[in-house]
């Protein structure tokens, strides 16, 4: 199985994960042999790309941070809960719900035999805001994990996670799906979604006040030029510092109506560059171990000429990972070679190459 950009997925070629819709149900089942005009209504619903079948990779196993079902739940949660926020029923949000997704969550990431490189996530334009919610929760809970936490400590950073952007229900989404500049009137409206998601979940007893912060804080500033109350340092709780990292990663990599989503690479290089502005120095030191910078099924184009793809993680060395390659220049080799770059000092990836 591997990564390819939906322009250069041949027809015939063979699916090896389904492709999810964000409400989590399958479009289209693994073993289906895509014809011309999936690949350009995939194309035209946002995906860019697809994990293919090749059996120069079938010794090589890539899993899935969660599965389709408990992405289903929780897709189901969001929706579920915003209901009840546009008909006006705050108060009466569901919290059993949230904590049975976020405890589905747990079990799928705890259970995962290489958490680090499967948080690759195929994706469309629909629903920006609740499948944003969902990847966030997964990375944000990745770092818990990562950070030593307690199942309870995880159960309520999840659950405040995956309500964080909850305040944008009542945030028009002509504002929201804007393609153009917001007007500095229509910017305050965003930054209004943290205290409205605030002030949603603490009318309900049953959010520990712990998670209801995740919404509040989740824009504040390691330096102190977040908003909305400007917090600096440690005045930010850890949940919300987590967080931070998790929203920008997770929103860097994710394309939107208005712009393209930028390689997992440059989201990280640039969450690295904020330490001690943006995001807390602690926090990034375990988002650089536990994140991949190349996640597996990637292609990569290496210094040598060479074209193959990420075939697994080295928990010490993210950016330096195992890859098989297939390709010189444009050659194919009559047999793929294995390289651990950890040990290939040499050889770098210089770019990502999803062919």
């Amino acid at each position: 199985m591997r990564l390819v950009n939906t322009h250069y997925v041949r027809e015939g070629s063979v699916l090896a994960r389904p492709v999810i819709s964000p409400s989590g149900s399958v479009l289209l089942q693994s073993g289906v042999r895509v014809t011309a005009s999936y690949i350009e209504r995939l194309k035209d619903m946002g995906y860019d790309v697809l994990f293919i079948q090749d059996d120069r990779l079938d010794d090589v196993e890539f899993g899935m941070s969660i599965t389709g079902q408990t992405r289903e739940v929780a897709y189901k949660t969001i929706k579920h809960v915003s209901s009840y926020i546009e008909s006006g029923m705050e108060g009466s949000l569901v919290v059993d719900e949230v904590r049975a997704a976020i405890q589905k969550m747990v079990n799928d990431l705890l259970s995962s035999s290489d958490i680090l490189g499967n948080l690759t996530e195929i994706q469309g334009y629909d629903n920006y805001t609740f499948h944003h919610s969902i990847n966030t929760s997964i990375i944000g809970l990745v770092l818990g994990i990562a950070s030593g936490y307690s199942e309870r400590k995880l159960l309520e950073l999840g659950m405040g996670i995956l309500m964080h952007d909850i305040g944008k229900i009542l945030i028009p989404e002509s504002i929201l799906n804007k393609k153009t500049p917001l007007t500095v009137e229509e910017f305050e409206e965003i930054k209004r979604h943290t205290v409205k998601g605030f002030e949603i979940l603490r009318k309900n007893n049953d959010f520990s006040l712990l998670s209801t912060h995740v919404a509040f804080q989740h824009q504040e500033k390691w330096d102190g030029s977040g908003y909305p109350r400007g917090l600096k340092g440690s005045e930010i709780h850890e949940y919300g510092r987590i967080t931070s990292v998790a929203d920008v990663y997770e929103a860097l990599t994710s394309k939107r109506v208005y712009r393209k989503a930028i390689e997992p690479n440059e989201a990280f290089e640039y969450i690295i560059s904020q330490s001690n502005s943006h995001f807390c120095p602690t926090t990034l030191e375990v988002f650089k171990k536990h994140i991949a910078v190349y996640p597996s099924g990637s292609g990569i184009l290496l210094s040598n000429g060479q074209r193959g793809n990420v075939v697994k993680q080295n928990p010490s060395f993210p950016n330096r990972p195992f890859v098989r390659v297939f390709y010189e220049d444009e050659r194919e080799l009559a047999c793929p070679i294995d390289y651990n770059l950890a040990e290939c000092p040499s050889l770098m990836i210089v770019s990502v190459d999803n062919r």
